[in-house]
């Protein structure tokens, strides 16, 4: 039986079964968007023509059997505001680009029209995708995320909209960014699976740049199933031909190749000081992947300031990309009080400063590396709370709470591929997620070791929206 909720796999069974049609269940996720997008914040713009133009060219190869290495044919979906298309605004999340339309579509959209996928809707964003260090959940001229299992609490950012969107049965798959937590943030704190490639595995052309250094492209769907097989239609195999990147060991690779076991390295740290919820289902999660035959142990992170290098390259870097926001004065129409301003300080960011963060990167980069000599993966609490209330500035809420090593800001700063998933609820009936990390270029065997330990968590939650 189809429903709202159903996996882009289920889904792409029935269609290619012709249980469904897909211009049926485009108009099913159409209805949901317009009925239930305002309730979570979700929806900037529902593109109902372009949707059923693409649904009914889907169904016309579906009927001709024209489906060979198509799986996301005639499936629905969603794109977080920052990606071009060329037939409805692109609006960054911010009033001052409300009305910004481009002639063209991102690459990433080219190549889900190209393989059938049927474009719904452009989703919510936290404005610029937090560029200017916003501290609270109404960052964004659509108003704040809502997460779909309490709308007291934030669907996380930046990637707002994919999230709810998702979690909520409004698309069964979404296209986020990261650029240091945007993607695994929001999935946490939704209930949903996000995935976040290496970086340049998947082409940024005619996405809003943050951070060119950082930024990346990533799905977000119900499962780790899914967004693999939303990653294998994206992915730039061109530039990326065997998951390979240059600055990855070639040991590492050849270790890794076909494993399906894996020496795990618990971060050591990232249990403690968390919400009792996140420390249980952490823990429970290590059960399941011992039971697996993965060889678990805990490993000291290397102490390094991640998350000052971190703020220092996306200071620099985007008070660059939107220099002429900040020249023009526009800057002041943004909602978040913090934005208004925060762009003027990040220019004030020192040449000496962004250097200095570069070359600790390198040295990131190095310890990290050798880090994944010794483990195949990193796992901790992808969040070490539930999701933030609407309405207090961040740091104003789980004071007691405080989070162990910086996994999601070193993770990118060396580009390296990271996936979340729910694995429990916490207070106020939120969700709780576990983050696994590999080695750049790694993410076939990250994706495998997921898919595995999602099947055997056997977790699959759905809000009763």
């Amino acid at each position: 039986m189809i429903d709202a909720f159903s996996t882009v796999a289920g889904l792409g069974r029935a269609l290619r079964a012709r249980e469904v049609s897909s211009t049926e269940l485009t108009k099913l996720y159409l209805d949901r968007l317009e009925k239930h997008g305002p309730t979570f914040g979700a929806v900037v713009t529902i593109t109902r023509e372009r949707a059923l133009r693409e649904a009914a060219a889907a169904d016309a190869a579906l009927a001709a059997g024209n489906t060979q290495n198509r799986p996301l044919l005639g499936i629905p979906y969603g794109v977080k505001d920052l990606l071009a298309t060329k037939d409805a605004p692109t609006t960054w999340g911010a009033e001052p680009y409300r009305n910004q339309q481009f002639s063209f579509d991102a690459t990433v959209v080219e190549k889900l029209t190209e393989a059938g996928a049927v474009l719904c809707a452009k989703l919510a964003m936290v404005e610029l995708a937090g560029a200017f260090g916003y501290n609270n959940a109404d960052a964004s001229f659509t108003g704040p995320g809502r997460s779909p299992w309490n709308t007291k609490f934030w669907s996380g950012g930046s990637s707002t909209g994919p999230a709810a969107a998702v979690s909520a049965g409004l698309v069964p798959f979404a296209i986020g960014s990261e650029t240091s937590g945007s993607i695994l943030t929001p999935a946490a704190f939704s209930g949903v699976t996000g995935f976040r490639p290496t970086y340049g595995a998947v082409s940024r052309h005619g996405a809003m740049a943050l951070s060119w250094t950082l930024d990346k492209l990533g799905p977000m769907a119900r499962t780790a199933a899914d967004c693999n097989t939303v990653f294998g239609t994206i992915v730039e195999r061109a530039v990326f031909p065997s998951g390979r990147a240059s600055w990855v060991h070639s040991d590492v690779m050849a270790r890794l190749a076909n494993k399906r076991l894996a020496r795990i390295g618990l971060v050591k740290g990232s249990w403690e000081n968390v919400q009792p919820a996140v420390r249980e289902h952490f823990l429970e999660s290590v059960e399941v992947l011992r039971s697996l035959g993965h060889t678990i142990s805990e490993i000291d992170y290397p102490d390094l300031p991640y998350g000052p290098a971190v703020s220092v390259i996306i200071d620099a870097e985007g008070a660059s990309a939107f220099e002429e926001l900040l020249r023009d004065g526009r800057a002041k129409l943004l909602r978040a009080k913090a934005d208004q301003l925060g762009g003027f300080e990040s220019a004030a960011t020192l040449a000496i400063d962004y250097l200095r963060a570069q070359r600790i990167r390198a040295k990131v980069r190095t310890a990290l590396m050798e880090l994944f000599e010794k483990v195949d993966l990193l796992v901790s609490p992808t969040r070490a709370t539930v999701a933030f209330p609407i309405g207090p500035n961040f740091d104003e809420v789980y004071r007691d709470v405080r989070s162990g090593p910086s996994v999601i800001g070193s993770m990118n700063l060396i580009g390296a591929p990271g996936i979340a998933m729910p694995n429990g609820f916490g207070e106020h009936g939120l969700p709780t997620s576990i983050q696994f990390n590999a080695a750049p270029a790694n993410d076939s065997f990250l994706l495998n070791a997921a898919i595995h330990f999602q099947q055997a968590l056997n977790l699959f939650p759905k809000p009763p929206v």
